[in-house]
């Protein structure tokens, strides 16, 4: 394709569709990927296929499903005795375009390494919870990437630590500066000496994840004086419960750091437009979740309702992505082909399970209402149930397996019914949605335990497979 273009993909910690503002449902402030998203391609169905860190970053990075990358649950030092983690040699889009000549980086929050006991000294220490979730990455297992400034998952961001390329686990560096800034002027660095080969570079940040209050006081002002319901908008949330009153408390400061982290995405745009030359540099913004912000009496992530799983995604690429909307289904396992396909490379593994959706990202590809992308919860420690579900732009089908109460089946019309307030599922379309979801789970290989319950509440649908 003559040119190979730069790559600089920005993932925000737990930023949820909802709050860019261009879409004009939270009331929230972010001008500059307002304006990335008027330059590029703003993607309206993009969505976490398992709405937790770990899980989506590693089919962000693979295109491979939870039980083929390793990550089937949040890694800590809990889970990684289970044996969660990225498996070790898997081929990611960064290695992908390593091999084929970009010069790679990746800066910020990672969250796919195992914790090992010298971890607990050397990372964040022991949490409340008693886990060890941050880690040091051993060389040999940086994906892909080369230049290298990264932490495995710790939350202070006003105080942010980093392993940086060749540093040992012993040999952190210690910021004091609000993570998101900082890693911001790291990645204007990397982005200014880049030499004459593409560069394909990953910042993530953890902001605005929690801690809410760990945000700088410059961007709250334009939230202080809102009350509940203008903070807490949606008409599923329920004001006046105890949900709702702690949602409003943390919205504050959660569109504060939205706020602030759309500052940054305008300083890395600013940083690639000077940098000039005649090599095109596509820019990818998105989340791996987002959050319930007391929607359906939830506060964080992890459940299949929008807040939660719909994401994000601004693809501005001047002259390879035309400017306009896309109503693909693009989720968790698609980034990684996507962004290859964007680059002009070919993500060449079996194991992919993810779609190629540069296609219609260039406006060159008919949506297909019919198009779906599967829903994942594993069954935890803490948690025995374990879901799957099917997501079109239009309807959704999300099945739980209680080990001891047996199948819950919930199905929402989308179009109908966007605050997913009202269960379908005794709908007749909602039957050929479990049809479609056996189908996928045959097809995946997936031996999810509800999968015979599924079938017989649905008995129409047992004569597929």
């Amino acid at each position: 394709m003559g040119h190979r273009p730069n790559i600089l993909v920005v993932m925000a910690d737990q930023f949820r569709a909802a709050s860019l503002g261009i879409l004009g449902e939270d009331p929230v402030h972010t001008p500059h990927l307002d304006r990335l998203a008027q330059q590029g391609c703003l993607a309206l169905q993009a969505v976490s296929a398992y709405p937790v860190c770990s899980p989506h970053r590693a089919m962000f990075l693979t295109g491979m499903r939870p039980e083929t990358n390793g990550v089937t649950h949040n890694v800590n030092s809990e889970t990684a005795a289970q044996g969660v983690g990225l498996r070790d040699g898997l081929p990611t889009w960064a290695s992908t375009l390593r091999k084929h000549g970009w010069r790679t980086g990746y800066i910020g929050k990672w969250h796919l390494e195992p914790p090992v006991p010298d971890d607990e000294t050397f990372g964040e220490g022991r949490r409340d919870d008693g886990k060890v979730w941050d880690a040091w990455s051993p060389p040999t297992r940086r994906f892909g990437f080369d230049f290298w400034y990264s932490y495995g998952a710790a939350d202070r961001h006003l105080a942010p630590h980093y392993w940086t390329t060749d540093a040992p686990r012993d040999q952190r560096v210690d910021v004091d500066q609000w993570s998101a800034e900082h890693e911001t002027d790291v990645a204007i660095r990397f982005i200014r000496d880049a030499g004459e080969e593409p560069f394909a570079l990953m910042v993530s940040l953890n902001p605005p994840h929690q801690p809410f209050d760990q945000v700088p006081d410059r961007y709250r002002d334009a939230y202080r004086s809102l009350d509940e319901a203008t903070l807490l908008n949606r008409p599923n949330v329920r004001h006046g419960t105890e949900a709702a009153r702690e949602a409003a408390g943390i919205a504050r400061d959660y569109f504060a750091a939205v706020t602030g982290v759309d500052e940054q995405i305008g300083r890395l745009v600013a940083a690639v437009d000077e940098r000039g030359g005649d090599r095109r540099t596509v820019i990818l913004f998105t989340s791996d979740h987002g959050m319930q912000l007391g929607s359906h009496d939830l506060l964080y992530k992890n459940v299949a309702y929008e807040e939660s799983m719909r994401l994000p995604l601004i693809v501005r690429a001047p002259g390879l992505v035309p400017a306009g909307e896309t109503n693909s289904i693009i989720d968790s396992l698609d980034f990684a082909p996507t962004i290859l396909g964007l680059a002009g490379v070919s993500a060449a593994d079996e194991r992919v399970a993810g779609r190629d959706r540069s296609a219609a990202l260039r406006g060159a590809e008919t949506v297909d209402v019919d198009d779906a992308g599967l829903y994942w919860r594993y069954a935890s420690r803490s948690d025995p149930s374990s879901a799957r579900g099917l997501r079109t732009s239009t309807a959704k089908i999300v099945a739980t397996w209680h080990p001891a109460s047996g199948l819950e089946v919930r199905f929402f019309d989308l179009a109908a019914d966007p605050y997913e307030l009202h269960d379908g599922s005794a709908d007749p379309a909602a039957a050929r949605f479990a049809r479609r979801l056996e189908e996928e789970l045959d097809r995946a290989g997936d031996r999810w335990d509800g999968r015979d319950a599924l079938a017989a509440a649905y008995p129409a649908a047992s004569t597929v497979g």
